[in-house]
């Protein structure tokens, strides 16, 4: 019997339903298992064998490999050079980042400023410009002899360095590059995280005398738990991938001091070398979920 108000469906309706869902989906499901699972699949495959650009011609003589691949990756002075730079810019760009990004909400959310609107497009304007202007533009101001940096160090007598072409100052300038151009996409983040916090609980600790600090400890920090962890996940990955500034700004040099992992992925596709560069790739992606399973761990909400 079936409970009143209920309509018995048999198996012919469901599987009617399913197949329904499914052709809805298909227009989906079919360009990306061919565009995207299929590439990943195949890339995988492709990890494990010496295949390199001459080979392409004879498919048959390419040579299962095995694991060597992978292990080639810890004898490879550059690869481990670009792991060193890629995690400076990650272990660096983060805190900066979301510091300053979470300061210039807290500015823009609590009216110290009267042309909201101007400022918050102002430090957005950066996230939707295209990377390779932004990075054009400022390989101009970190310029030895007319750059905007070392012209205001001249001012206090100060002779700016040679930013871009030192093998120590080079990486640290390519890092607040991608700080100044993040921080915008943060603080939109936070902006909506401080918003959506009830106005009431900061009435609440007024009046029982809490300060503005004690403010910011007990009632901001934890109702923008969410919101951090959003704002972490995110800018590791970004981070993580960095290539752009890179490429431009320096094309991975002085000798290798500001190569990323994704460049150096990208020089080995360039020359040819698919089975070793899609070695790489799988390890940045692995440490790349490792890092987002492990910010959701230490930064995942108790409710």
């Amino acid at each position: 019997m079936t409970a009143p108000g209920r309509t018995r469906v048999g198996r012919g309706g469901a599987t009617h339903r399913g197949l329904t869902g499914w052709a809805f989906a298909l227009p989906f499901a079919v360009p990306f298992a061919i565009f995207l699972v299929g590439p990943v699949l195949v890339s995988l495959l492709m990890s494990f064998t010496d295949i390199r650009l001459a080979d392409l011609r004879n498919p048959l003589a390419v040579e299962f490999v095995g694991f060597e691949n992978y292990l080639r990756l810890a004898d490879d002075e550059v690869f481990l050079k670009s792991v060193r730079n890629t995690a400076l810019v990650v272990l660096l760009g983060i805190p900066l980042t979301l510091g300053l990004g979470l300061a210039v909400a807290l500015g823009l959310n609590s009216g110290l400023t009267r042309f909201k609107a101007l400022f918050r497009v102002g430090y957005y304007l950066p996230v939707v410009t295209s990377i390779v202007a932004v990075s054009v533009v400022w390989r101009f101001v970190y310029q030895k002899d007319s750059g905007l940096v070392n012209g205001f160090l001249g001012l206090f007598g100060i002779a700016g360095p040679n930013w871009l072409e030192s093998t120590t100052l080079a990486l640290p300038a390519l890092i607040v590059m991608i700080v100044w151009r993040g921080l915008g996409f943060q603080m939109v983040i936070f902006l909506a995280g401080l918003q959506a916090i009830p106005e009431q609980l900061y009435e609440a600790a007024r009046i029982d005398g809490a300060s503005a600090w004690q403010q910011f400890r007990h009632i901001t920090l934890p109702m923008l738990k969410p919101t951090l962890l959003l704002s972490t996940v995110i800018g590791t990955v970004g981070l993580m991938l960095v290539f752009e500034e890179p490429f431009v700004m320096t094309q991975g040099g002085p000798l290798h001091s500001t190569v990323s992992v994704s460049q150096y992925v990208y020089s080995q596709f360039g020359f040819g070398n698919y089975g070793y560069a899609s070695a790489m790739s799988y390890v940045l992606f692995l440490a790349v979920a490792a890092l987002g399973v492990g910010w959701f761990r230490l930064l995942k909400s108790d409710s």
